[in-house]
């Protein structure tokens, strides 16, 4: 049952494919852009190295992760030696190798990387934790994949509570406008009510960081962007 739904997830991802960052810009209204290079920004400034062996991109898409790293690592004269993608989807990784064809992009799961121990610095997730069936198992295999001291960087839809107006403002847009707009620009309105359906059915900001603790890291970092929509979490392996 477990693989079906995982394999059911990447099949989606491969049919929206070629229209998906043209779907994030417009849903986003552009601000998946900041929230991005936050995310890079704060994890340079806690790692606190001017020369990176490894960053890997989990459940890396299009690559939009990828260029990001790449852009911040340059803009703070950051050697960054080697960047890899990992995604299952064949079809959203197709469309990231003609973005940044220098890169590396590999076929995978997040729970099965074939990746050496202890090789990376950074693994990132980007809105792709809650498409991971086996979260608890893929967060083991970044503690593996990971040095000792490294940086696990998790930006995430997580679910909230409804507290004010602003918040219930959030969630129409997240339940009615969301999958009618993506699903006119993609053709596929299914796969744009699976967003804020799988959002709804995740984890809190509070537990997702407590299943990160018992794979052996230590939160050094969460914050909440525009409106609680978006949350960055940044773990350090012990």
């Amino acid at each position: 049952m477990t693989n079906n739904k995982q394999e059911k997830i990447v099949s989606m991802f491969n049919n929206i494919a070629s229209t998906y960052d043209k779907a994030n810009r417009v849903l986003s209204m552009g601000i998946d852009k900041s929230w991005r290079h936050k995310a890079c920004s704060k994890t340079f400034e806690i790692y606190g190295k001017n020369r990176i062996e490894k960053i890997v991109d989990v459940a890396c898409g299009t690559g939009d992760m990828i260029l990001f790293w790449k852009q911040n690592a340059s803009k703070k004269n950051i050697i960054l030696e080697n960047i890899v993608g990992v995604d299952p989807s064949v079809g959203m990784m197709e469309v990231g190798k003609k973005k940044l064809p220098e890169v590396e992009f590999i076929e995978a799961f997040a729970t099965q990387m074939p990746l050496e121990n202890e090789s990376a610095d950074i693994v990132s997730i980007s809105y792709g934790i809650r498409n991971v069936v086996q979260r608890q198992e893929a967060f083991f295999e970044f503690a593996r994949v990971l040095k000792k001291g490294g940086l696990v960087v998790i930006s995430e839809f997580t679910k909230n509570q409804k507290e004010n107006p602003l918040d219930h403002l959030t969630a129409f847009y997240m339940d009615k406008v969301l999958p009618v707009v993506g699903g006119i620009i993609s053709k596929n309105k299914e796969a744009y009510r699976y967003l804020p359906d799988s959002i709804d059915e995740f984890l809190t900001t509070k537990n997702l960081c407590l299943e990160l603790e018992k794979a052996g890291f230590e939160i050094v970092y969460t914050k909440a962007f525009s409106m609680k929509i978006s949350t960055l979490i940044i773990a350090r392996k012990l």
